[in-house]
């Protein structure tokens, strides 16, 4: 490539590795009661060793700034240039420039600029040459050195270092304190996430803050879950910011008799995403839910998308990639997308599941092709294809006599919580997500032009779909059952396996009908607590056309929260519990998270199943639009899309849609024969109608919903 097609210069690593530093430091702020507490899973780290190399071609010498981040050599066409230099002369002609780097504590990391030559992601890295040097101190002709393009985010500055990344914060007050003698409580309105700051602290002594989503937790000194102590000498009116970033609502701040504490304010902590997404409609409940659900996604966007803010801060599979499709009709911010798939995945050799659970692998590999459809971004297939063979080798190496997936020592099969649920033995549910993860390991292979693995993975797909329904469909029961036990099935009918393959499309449509009434509508059958399988539930009772039904379902579920004050929505929520217990889970009585990004899945199901938006083609160059109001009088959004927005507005008697890009097809159905000034509606099967969305028209259309 030439160095005249390259303007723009920005700190480079090898790919993957900033990703895994960062979440390293991330997971690794977790407390409990002020004690640390660790992930449950082994961590990767950086290669401390890279070497970077572009190859350029010049009409007149350069100077290069060179700014790095650890012991470095630069060399010129393998000639060592001494010392550290911070800038270098780049000859003209044709040439390569070498920069090794070590850093054993940080990402080797670099950063050059010249008129023409710059870091970026044309140049190519990797973590080990492989070379030999001869008796004579001649170089091999021959290597195995794999190159890979380098990996970038957005420090584009000298001096902005990647080490020293931080999230920005902001001021933010309290709405209300109660101060008394020796303590102060105090409200901040609605649950959020920072850095608590104590002004005008005098004395000498100890101070203790207890943190509470709720105020009967701020309250509670020996059950709440997060606490901090910090200790004061001879303050003379001095401002205490406190180290550690916290969630809370509610902050009980206790002091000895000698010290003294005049307000309590905080620092915000958030990440700078951009709310692309919006949805309003003719229920007011349901607009608050939408912004409750924005909310609790914002406060869960962290570095990566994480599964609460106030317990775990950790980067969860299954939890992130529900976030990564209400992302996608909320921020639309690949990034932070690609940061957490990459986070998850970590390094080779693979010595367990993704946060040692067999359903949350099979997450993180639907979520990649997942990824591309939304965004069309095959660059990042292509870096992360090679780990997603070597994780699917892992599990094909894990299949049982049958070829089916079982728990085995060390694994944690998850599924739900939900009580009294069966992990025992063969799982329908993880069968149906394995062959979803084959599926996607094909279509990428495809897209990696590796024809021989696409055929292989599809292969096993297609025998895994069949043992799935000679193994577990049940006929009388309309349904899959749960599981089998020594080769037999179960007579236990779940929603899990059942609701996936609804909009998986695995099932005939009477197959769905029949899963609709005798599953997902059954009372009989052990109904979900959970938000994060509502999330499923909900979207596979969508796809069959229930959304008068799911718009019920979400004004009782979020709606229930809501009444009982909720500024974000829980991990688990259970109408039937009443009083403080609503607080309890794992055994405590505040182990429940109150801000869990797995609540805020109205965002996905508003955008893709009621304004109907969705890609159909990679990356939007293509999409349906077929709203359906559900009940309401009228809804109208923003769908973003990787180059701009799709709008929709629709009532009953009308449908006004625009997109800034791609070629979309409108669907609707109508009692009357529509009308449409800017474009030719087509009848289509079923009693739908059809209109070409072309990008930067709007169009208007009068009908009569059916």
């Amino acid at each position: 490539m030439s160095a005249h097609a390259q303007t723009k210069a920005t700190w480079i690593w090898y790919p993957g590795d900033y990703e895994i530093w960062l979440s390293n430091k991330m997971q690794n702020r977790r407390t409990d009661r002020g004690s640390f507490l660790p992930p449950l899973w082994k961590l990767d780290s950086h290669y401390v060793l890279v070497d970077f190399h572009k190859d350029f071609e010049l009409a007149a010498p350069e100077e290069a700034l060179i700014a790095i981040e650890g012991q470095y050599n630069v060399r010129i066409d393998g000639k060592a240039v001494s010392g550290y230099p911070k800038s270098v002369t780049l000859p003209s002609g044709k040439h390569r420039i070498n920069i090794k780097i070590y850093n054993q504590g940080n990402v080797p990391a670099l950063f050059v600029k010249s008129a023409h030559v710059v870091s970026d992601s044309s140049w190519q890295a990797t973590f080990e040459d492989k070379e030999w040097i001869d008796a004579s101190g001649k170089t091999s002709d021959l290597s195995a050195t794999v190159y890979v393009p380098a990996g970038s985010w957005n420090f584009n500055e000298s001096t902005v270092l990647p080490s020293a990344f931080h999230l920005p914060t902001e001021p933010m007050k309290a709405v209300s304190k109660e101060k008394k003698a020796h303590s102060i409580m105090v409200d901040f309105g609605k649950e959020t996430f920072g850095y608590v700051k104590l002004h005008d602290v005098k004395g000498k002594g100890h101070i203790t803050l207890y943190y509470g989503e709720s105020p009967e937790e701020a309250r509670a000194t020996e059950t709440c879950e997060l606490l901090d102590r910090i200790e004061v000498s001879n303050q003379q009116n001095a401002d205490i910011t406190l180290e550690g970033s916290r969630a809370f609502r509610y902050v009980n701040i206790q002091y000895d008799d000698n010290v003294s504490v005049d307000d309590v304010s905080m620092l915000y902590e958030y990440s700078p995403v951009e709310q692309r997404g919006s949805f309003r409609c003719s229920d007011d409940q349901i607009n608050k839910i939408w912004d409750i659900a924005a909310y609790t996604l914002h406060l869960n966007t962290r570095e990566f998308f994480i599964d609460g803010i106030k317990r775990d801060r950790w980067v969860w599979s299954g939890d992130a990639a529900q976030s990564y499709l209400m992302n996608y009709y909320l921020y639309f911010d690949s990034p932070t997308v690609k940061r957490t798939i990459t986070a998850l995945r970590g390094k080779d050799p693979v010595t367990s599941h993704t946060n040692t659970i067999m359903d949350y692998t099979f997450y993180w590999f639907i979520s990649i092709y997942d990824y591309y459809q939304h965004t069309g971004d095959k660059a990042f297939i292509r870096q992360t294809y090679p780990r997603m063979q070597t994780m699917m080798n892992y599990c094909l190496g894990r299949r049982d006599k049958d070829g089916l997936m079982e728990g085995l020592p060390g694994d944690w099969v998850f599924i739900d919580w939900a009580d009294g649920l069966s992990k025992k033995g063969e799982v329908s549910f993880e069968q149906l997500l394995f062959c979803r993860s084959l599926e996607s390991m094909a279509l990428c292979a495809n897209l990696m032009h590796d024809g021989k693995n696409a055929a292989m993975y599809n292969t096993l797909a297609k025998s895994l779909k069949a043992k799935l329904f000679s193994y577990y469909w049940n006929p009388q029961k309309h349904a899959f059952v749960h599981s089998r036990i020594n080769g037999k099935p179960t007579a236990n009918v779940t929603r899990y396996a059942n609701m996936f393959a609804i909009f998986f499309n695995y099932l005939t449509d009477a197959q769905k009908q029949g899963v609709k009434k005798y599953v997902l509508l059954n009372d009989n059958i052990q109904k979900i607590t959970t938000p994060y399988m509502q999330f499923y539930e909900l979207e596979a009772l969508c796809a069959m056309n229930e959304q008068s039904y799911v718009l019920q379902r979400m004004k009782d579920y979020w709606g229930g929260m809501l009444n009982l004050g909720a500024t974000t929505f829980w991990e688990e929520y259970n109408p039937a519990v009443k009083g403080t217990d609503i607080y309890a889970m794992y055994g405590r009585p505040f182990g429940k998270s109150l801000c869990h990004a797995w609540g805020a899945s109205p965002i996905y199901l508003l955008g893709k199943y009621y304004l109907g938006v969705k890609p159909t083609a990679p990356g939007y160059q293509q999409y349906t639009i077929e709203p359906q109001l559900g009940g309401l009088q009228w809804m109208e959004g923003i769908v973003p899309t990787p180059n701009g927005n799709i709008k929709v507005h629709c009532s009953g008697r009308q449908i006004q849609v625009s997109a800034d890009s791609g070629t979309g097809t409108l669907r609707f159905k109508s009692k009357t024969q529509p009308v449409c000034n800017e474009a030719t509606i087509k009848s289509a099967a079923n009693g739908f109608y059809e209109l070409t969305i072309q990008k930067g028209k709007s169009y208007t259309v009068n009908y009569t919903a059916a």
